[in-house]
């Protein structure tokens, strides 16, 4: 198996709510392992496991200082979830209208 083959891509990395947390915990700032494991009920080894498959899909990119790790936020990756639901906006405008029209109009057919 390829090394490109195990990577993760941004809507595996994101679909889980831990993850999906580390992200909003490094808008802004870097964090080392510890400082994000505190953060959560779950042990370092499951943090560390989750920063990997982050770092696969480019979300984090990690640093070495000293002994340990700190992770920062690299958003460009969001982008394209950003075009993806950009592509479905206009279906969820035509539901939202259509709905507008029944709640406002609820004996027309």
């Amino acid at each position: 198996m390829s090394a490109t083959a195990t990577k993760y891509d941004v809507f595996q990395a994101i679909a889980d709510p831990t993850r999906r947390q580390i992200l909003h915990l490094l808008v802004g700032q870097e964090m080392a392992v510890a400082a994000i494991t505190r953060q959560f009920p779950i042990t370092r080894t499951a943090i560390n496991k989750h920063l990997f498959v982050l770092t696969e899909a480019g979300l984090v990119q990690p640093q070495r200082v000293g002994r340990e790790t700190r992770y920062t936020l690299q958003s460009e990756p969001l982008s394209q979830v950003q075009q993806w639901v950009h592509f479905f906006e206009p279906y969820w405008d035509d539901k939202l209208r259509a709905l507008q029209d029944y709640v406002e109009n609820p004996e027309q057919p």
